[in-house]
Order: C-alpha cells, then structure tokens, then sequence
C-alpha cells in the first residue's frame, strides 16, 4: 500500500476514534458512576447521575459529544521505531483532529493565545499535544487520546524562578541556569 493511502487511512481511522471517545465515556467510568450513583441516598445526587447516564444514551443515539467541552485534544503514543509511519504520525494527528472537529463534532477549542483567536479546527501551536513513549526494535503503535476540557485537566509544571538568575526559553520549555 502507498504511504499516501497509509497515511490517509491512519488519520481517518484516529478521526473517527477521536469524535467516538467525544461520545463515548469507557465502559470503566461507566461501571464506576453506577457503582457511586447505587451507594447514593441523596435524591438530588441520584438526579444528577441518572441524567448523566441519559445524556450518555443521547450522545450515542445523536451521534454528538457527550459534553459540550470537549477539550484541547492530547495523544500518548507508544510507538514502534520501526513503525512505517512514525515520522508522519504528529501532522497526521493534528489533520485528524481538524478532521473529527467538523465530522463529529468538536467545541472548537484551541486557542492561540498571543495572537488572541481560536483557529476553529482544535489545532494550533502546541496542540494537539503529544507525549511519546519510543519502544526500540518495534513496529508496533498504540495511540490513547484525552480530551483536556476547561484547562483544568491539562498537565503543567510550576517553577520558583530565583532573583538573578537567567531563564532560557525555548518552544515549549523553561529552564533556569
């Protein structure tokens, strides 16, 4: 098979996984919120969990996300060195995130924040975000997707920045020397 059509047949396979897993919640969450909504006696909280679990079914029956914010779009992949598409896997992602943003779809959510404009498509510096994990003499891959919604779930690290000393910058990194 070409690489072109590889390509295109990986990409539309992660468009479609990405706006199912916008539909979707995994059946150990599922199994979870029943297990915390029988242990409930609060009227209120029962309430609320079965309108979850409704808004689960419609998700699924419309064919639409299961929550309105479905997040800045993040990747870990576990990759093979000698997967045949490694090289094209991060741009592919990001094609199949613009992809799943208008066939499924998704809240439109990336943000460029210097120049102040949402892009539209869930892409745009720095996302999607993608964490490798590099298995030496495989060709295999394993791509698990996560939907960051409202920022608050999105992995960040803070640094105390001495007085005096040289911060160097770099795309996505900040050290101190």
């Amino acid at each position: 098979m070409a690489q072109e059509v590889q390509i295109k047949r990986v990409q539309d396979i992660m468009a479609q996984f990405v706006g199912f897993t916008a539909k979707k919640l995994p059946d150990d969450v599922i199994d979870k919120l029943k297990e915390l909504r029988d242990k409930e006696d609060n009227p209120m909280a029962k309430t609320i969990y079965e309108t979850m679990f409704r808004n689960q079914e419609l998700a699924v029956k419309l064919n639409r996300p299961s929550c309105q914010d479905t997040g800045v779009l993040q990747f870990w992949v576990k990759c093979g060195t000698n997967f045949p598409l490694i090289n094209e896997l991060e741009s592919l992602l990001k094609d199949a995130v613009v992809q799943a943003t208008f066939e499924a779809p998704l809240r439109h959510n990336s943000v460029e924040t210097f120049d102040e404009y949402n892009t539209g498509k869930n892409v745009g510096k720095g996302t999607p975000t993608v964490w490798w994990d590099i298995i030496p003499n495989s060709d295999a891959c394993e791509i698990y997707t996560y939907m960051a919604g409202g920022g608050c779930t999105l992995p960040g690290n803070a640094t105390v920045l001495m007085p005096g000393k040289d911060m160097k910058v770099s795309q996505n990194s900040y050290w101190i020397e």
